[in-house]
């Protein structure tokens, strides 16, 4: 780790007027920082900034700054966001990790960590060697000539599908940003991973208050069942009624560039009667437009399955 210069502003505005590299939990910049991927001049310490609190009086507020264990715990949260967050980390992690830092967490792809390898991502036009390399844990949706890396979060995968909003806050002033349009596809820039302005700060989630979103879980599939990032995850919300869908959420993870909303999923759901046939059938169109490597073939099929027992686990023994 290189030399830093660390200060703690005390107010948003001072942060945000203040050059550096923000600081919340660490979990992924310090990590990053050992390995010098990143190599911040200065770093911001911003923990004692106003952006806590959790309001779930109207849909679910969250500040930037709540840990990720807090939010799992807390009464009201939507159990798709709870379930993700709690099969995010080890509850050590989960205990110093920030949602806002969660959010911009960066790939775990091995190339882009190691740095004396070329990768697209830390310095553009160098390659990307994933394409033709080591690729089992790469996505296989949303991926470009440039980039293959998918993104980590687990929780970022179930805001999505409940159509949750970031609020920012930058020298212009702030803005909100729907999750979903807030990251960005590889494409020729692999390297711009988000919206996220230069000295803008994550200060909130909102999600929509959706009442039936008390429906909902998330999946995920992975080598071993304690601490280890998603081979595919799926996060759905169901609204059932007389036997029949009347609506759905579903997004996935492990599988993409980015959290993947799947619209066509959630259509072929609506007014289908709640069976595993009909599950099965919406599940089929999951994987369109995929584009495997040569090492992640397997999670076109694992895609469809991951889904189909996310529906099950939520429909078994429901009041249906």
């Amino acid at each position: 780790m290189r030399p830093f210069e660390l200060t703690a502003p005390a107010t948003v505005e001072a942060a945000l007027e203040s050059p550096g590299t923000f600081l919340a939990g660490g979990t992924t910049l310090v990590d990053l920082m050992k390995l010098n991927v990143l190599t911040p001049h200065e770093v911001l310490d911003i923990n004692q900034l106003p952006l806590r609190g959790i309001d779930t009086a109207d849909g679910l507020r969250i500040g930037a700054l709540e840990r990720m264990s807090d939010i799992a715990a807390h009464p009201g949260v939507y159990p798709a966001i709870s379930r993700a967050l709690l099969l995010s980390a080890s509850q050590q992690l989960r205990n110093m990790a920030s949602i806002g830092g969660n959010l911009l967490q960066r790939t775990r792809c091995s190339y882009f960590r190691d740095v004396a390898t070329p990768c697209n991502k830390r310095h553009p036009g160098t390659g990307c060697p994933a394409i033709t390399g080591a690729n089992r844990m790469h996505a296989i949706l949303g991926t470009s000539d440039a980039c293959v890396a998918t993104h980590a979060s687990d929780v970022a995968v179930a805001l999505v599908a409940l159509d949750a909003e970031i609020r920012l806050a930058g020298a212009d002033g702030s803005r909100t940003v729907r999750l979903a349009d807030f990251y960005r596809l590889p494409g020729d820039t692999p390297d711009v991973e988000n919206d996220l302005r230069p000295g803008e700060l994550i200060t909130e989630v909102v999600v929509p208050r959706l009442d039936w979103a008390a429906r909902s879980t998330y999946v995920k599939v992975r080598d071993r069942q304690s601490y280890e990032f998603a081979l595919c995850s799926a996060a759905v919300a169901l609204d059932i009624q007389d036997s029949h869908i009347v609506d759905a959420r579903v997004a996935a993870g492990g599988v993409a560039t980015m959290p993947w909303r799947l619209p066509a999923v959630e259509a072929a759901l609506r007014g289908e009667p709640v069976t595993a046939e009909s599950f099965e059938k919406a599940a089929s169109v999951a994987a369109h437009g995929a584009k495997p490597l040569s090492g992640n073939e397997f999670k076109v099929s694992l895609l469809k399955r991951t889904i189909v027992r996310a529906l099950l686990e939520l429909t078994d023994g429901s009041d249906r």
